[in-house]
């Protein structure tokens, strides 16, 4: 079966670019898994605090960073990049919802359920899965499609994953400090509540 010309240089230009060799560097292996460990970390209970925002936001950042060099918007770009984005809203909003947060004395304990890691470990997971398979034969099928859905580059392939794990993170911890500002509201209103009775009682 003959192929689409424009397949042939589509993926002829992924292999020539001398900065995307195809092959995955020890830097976003680490990257990649170390997304990927976050939540497991929060597996079992533990305070919920800066931490609990700081890591995760710092490694993402860290990818955007590397591989985030420009976001095309030819072709169907954009919404291949939408498409994922709103993926990874989806992943994330609902990773913070299936994540356990509850009182304990003056603290926050938090405790992410098997959802929820289920949940983050295929966000995080889709971009190391992604790149493991064009690695592996799945270059041509990416080309493929790209060319028949009007997709111009491997950019933005690399934008849309990128941005579905920025985005994935970002609205699963919005949900969980939302939900924390409501646990704690409901707890200062549980513990004014006898008080204001005993105020009205005397």
């Amino acid at each position: 079966m003959d192929v689409h010309p424009e397949v042939h240089l589509w993926v002829h230009a992924e292999r020539s670019a001398p900065e995307q060799s195809g092959v995955m560097t020890s830097t976003e292996w680490i990257t990649d898994i170390a997304l990927l460990l976050v939540v497991f970390r929060q597996l079992r209970e533990g305070r919920l605090d800066l931490k609990t925002f700081l890591i995760p936001l710092g490694i993402v950042a860290f990818v955007a960073s590397q591989y985030l060099d420009s976001v095309p918007t030819g072709g169907n770009d954009l919404v291949l990049i939408g498409s994922l984005v709103a993926v990874g809203a989806v992943l994330g909003i609902a990773g913070g919802v299936y994540t356990r947060i509850r009182v304990s004395g003056k603290h926050l304990l938090i405790k992410a359920g098997a959802v929820s890691a289920t949940l983050w470990v295929v966000g995080m997971g889709a971009r190391m899965g992604f790149q493991l398979w064009t690695e592996h034969g799945g270059a041509s099928h990416v080309a493929r499609f790209s060319v028949t859905h009007h997709i111009t580059s491997d950019q933005a392939w690399v934008a849309a994953f990128v941005l579905m794990a920025l985005t994935e993170v970002v609205t699963r911890l919005a949900t969980i400090y939302l939900r924390s500002r409501m646990v704690d509201r409901g707890q200062e209103a549980a513990v004014a509540g006898p008080a204001l009775s005993v105020r009205r009682g005397a």
